[in-house]
C-alpha cells in the first residue's frame, strides 16, 4: 500500500518543496488538491501539467490521487440548478479528470462538501449531481481512473453522508468507473459499522478504491481522543491487509498540530509503525 500525503497540508510550500519534504519523511507520493497548483487548475496547459508531474516524479514520488476537486475556480457547485452554473461545473469536472490523467493519478476523490449541498429543491439538485457524476465518471473510465464518491459527515454536508448512500447512488448511476472511498474522520462519525467491517465488505465487492486516514477530531491518524475509539486505524489496516487492498493510504488531517509539516511527519511515522507492527504479528 502506498502512503501518500494530501498536499494542502504543506501549504504555502511550493510543489518542489512539498515533494522534497514528503520524500524525506517517508511518503510514497502526494494526493493533490488542484487549487494548490493554480488559481484555475482547469486552465492549466499540457506543458504546465507535464512540469508538475515531472517535479513529483523527479523526487521519486507519484501522484496517487486528486481531491478537493471543486474548490477552484470559484463558483463551481455540484448541485446548482442555474444553467450556466451547471455547464461551468460540468466542464470543470471533465477538465479536472483530464488533469488527473495528466498527473498520472489513478483515483479521483469527490468530496468538496461546501460545493455539493442540497437546498430548496433537493430532488432536482440530486438529479443534477448524478448527471455530473455520470459524465465525470465516463471521462474517468476513458483514462482508466477510479472516480470515488466520498461520504461526508452531516455536520458539513447534507448530501451523501454514509458509504451506503454513496454505494446506492453509484448503483443507480451505473457507471463502471464510480467507486467508493473511506475517510476515517467522516466514517467514524456517521457509520454504525466499524471501519474494518466496512473495508472488508467493500473490498470483497470490488468497490473500495481509496482510503484517507485521519481522526474523528479532525487531526491526524492516531490523534483521536481514545486509542480504541471508532477512528482507531489498526483494525482498519489489518482488514485492508487481509483483503489485499492495493490502493493508497492518504494522510488527510484537517487540523494541523502543531503545524502542517510536523503533523505530516508524525502521520507517516505513526502509520508505518502500525503497519510494521501488524506485519510482525502476522509473522
Amino acid at each position: 500500500m502506498q502512503i501518500t500525503l494530501c498536499n494542502e497540508v504543506l501549504r504555502p510550500m511550493t510543489l518542489t518543496e512539498q515533494c522534497a519534504f514528503a520524500r524525506d519523511v517517508g511518503y510514497d507520493g502526494l494526493e493533490v488538491a488542484p487549487f494548490t497548483l493554480a488559481e484555475d487548475p482547469t486552465r492549466m496547459t499540457a506543458g504546465e501539467i507535464a512540469d508538475a508531474r515531472r517535479t513529483v516524479e523527479d523526487h521519486g514520488l507519484v501522484v496517487s490521487s486528486l481531491h478537493w476537486l471543486t474548490m477552484a475556480p470559484a463558483g463551481l457547485d455540484l448541485t446548482a440548478l442555474d444553467a450556466q452554473a451547471v455547464a461551468r461545473t460540468r466542464e470543470a469536472l471533465i477538465r479536472l479528470v483530464d488533469l488527473a490523467a495528466g498527473l498520472g493519478a489513478g483515483v479521483i476523490v469527490h468530496g468538496s462538501p461546501a460545493q455539493r449541498r442540497l437546498g430548496s429543491e433537493p430532488e432536482r439538485q440530486r438529479a443534477v449531481a448524478m448527471a455530473h457524476f455520470e459524465a465525470a465518471a465516463r471521462r474517468a473510465g476513458e483514462h482508466g481512473i477510479a472516480y470515488c464518491l466520498e461520504a461526508i459527515n452531516r455536520k458539513e454536508c447534507n448530501f451523501l453522508n454514509t458509504i451506503a448512500e454513496a454505494d446506492a447512488m453509484i448503483a443507480e448511476i451505473g457507471a463502471p468507473a464510480l467507486k467508493l472511498m473511506l475517510d476515517v474522520c467522516h466514517a467514524a462519525q456517521e457509520e454504525e459499522e466499524s471501519l474494518a467491517a466496512l473495508a472488508t465488505r467493500y473490498i470483497r465487492e470490488g468497490m473500495l478504491a481509496h482510503i484517507q486516514l485521519n481522526a474523528a477530531n479532525r487531526r491526524g491518524p492516531g490523534e483521536g481522543t481514545s486509542p480504541d475509539g471508532p477512528d482507531a486505524i489498526a483494525p482498519l489496516l489489518r482488514a485492508l491487509m487481509d483483503g489485499d487492498y492495493r490502493g493508497a493510504l492518504a494522510m488527510e488531517p484537517f487540523e494541523y498540530v502543531p503545524d502542517g509539516p510536523a503533523c505530516a511527519a508524525r502521520a507517516v511515522g505513526y502509520v508505518r509503525g502500525v503497519l510494521d507492527g501488524l506485519d510482525g504479528n502476522a509473522g
